[in-house]
């Protein structure tokens, strides 16, 4: 693998330096062999959707499909661009309305940290540039969860960095975070929190698409433990090829706020955002692998032993 690395990077980087419209005349060409041929992941694209979406007719929730591999398509493409693309062009397609008023609360209510909560809405790998967007004096990262491959995880750290932030393994973010305390640092912290957490990391429930959902909730945790601002990034995409990730307030305060409250309201904003344009969400991800049913007989069998 280590051998193909570099061919294979080569080869990408052709690519990435052929212009936008180019790379999404490919996603179209794309679209074909993925959606009618290869069908990648379709059963549960339509199982999930059914699922989240019982309002909806057959024909509607076809038609969401569709769009949404159209997207997966142009997701691929807009991340092969993410090799060569420049800071200039990234802060022309990616912008961040709020950031700043965001950055200036902080200062004025002497934060040490702001969390962003974002989802698989999107191209969250593009959102990674909101480094770009940092005030003097803050640093900017994203919790990541390492590849098992690393030559793979090599590569998209490589990435994932280019703009100046830093990647964080889940692992480490409370070490990282109080390492950065110790050090009289300033940070704004991105985490994706709509993954599946595993069985021994879930511990709340919530209504998601009208699913029983556990989300992570160490977003909230250490964001009391530190007394973080915490915000919801709204992911718009305009036209192709751009995105606007409006900074929406959560709270400033909070260890003020109910346990897992905040966590639901997380989940309630970027269900608001799914409904109104379902396509953009990562449906190919089995989100609901894990059932509250399966979690509580766990429980209980581990309660008896």
């Amino acid at each position: 693998m280590k051998l193909l690395y570099y061919p294979i990077y080569a080869l990408v980087w052709l690519f990435s330096r052929l212009p936008m419209s180019v790379l999404y005349l490919l996603s179209d060409m794309l679209f074909l062999p993925v959606y009618h041929v290869i069908r990648y992941r379709r059963k549960l694209v339509q199982r999930q959707l059914a699922d989240c979406f019982p309002e909806k007719s057959a024909p509607e929730r076809r038609q969401i499909e569709k769009r949404f591999y159209h997207f997966l398509c142009d997701l691929v493409v807009e991340y092969i661009k993410l090799i060569t693309i420049t800071p200039q062009e990234m802060m022309r397609r990616v912008q961040f309305p709020g950031l700043a008023e965001a950055i200036q609360t902080a200062e004025e209510g002497k934060k040490t940290f702001c969390f962003f909560y974002l989802g698989h809405y999107c191209n969250w790998e593009w959102l990674a540039s909101y480094a770009l967007w940092v005030a003097p004096g803050w640093k900017a990262s994203q919790i990541y969860h390492p590849l098992k491959n690393g030559v793979m995880d090599h590569f998209m750290l490589r990435v994932r960095t280019k703009f100046g932030g830093s990647c964080v393994p889940m692992k480490e973010t409370l070490r990282h975070i109080l390492t950065t305390r110790r050090n009289k640092g300033k940070e704004l912290m991105a985490f994706i929190a709509d993954q599946s957490p595993k069985w021994e990391a879930m511990h709340h429930w919530t209504d998601f698409l009208h699913h029983p959902t556990s989300f992570f909730i160490g977003t909230e945790k250490i964001g009391k433990q530190v007394d973080a601002a915490i915000y919801y990034v709204r992911v718009t995409r305009p036209k192709r090829g751009h995105y606007v990730g409006e900074v929406v307030p959560i709270t400033a305060t909070p260890s003020q706020c109910p346990d897992y409250d905040i966590t639901d309201r997380y989940a309630q904003l970027l269900e608001q955002q799914i409904r109104e344009c379902p396509e953009l969400w990562l449906w190919t991800h089995n989100r609901w692998k894990r059932t509250r049913q399966e979690w509580e007989s766990r429980k209980e069998h581990t309660a008896k032993a």
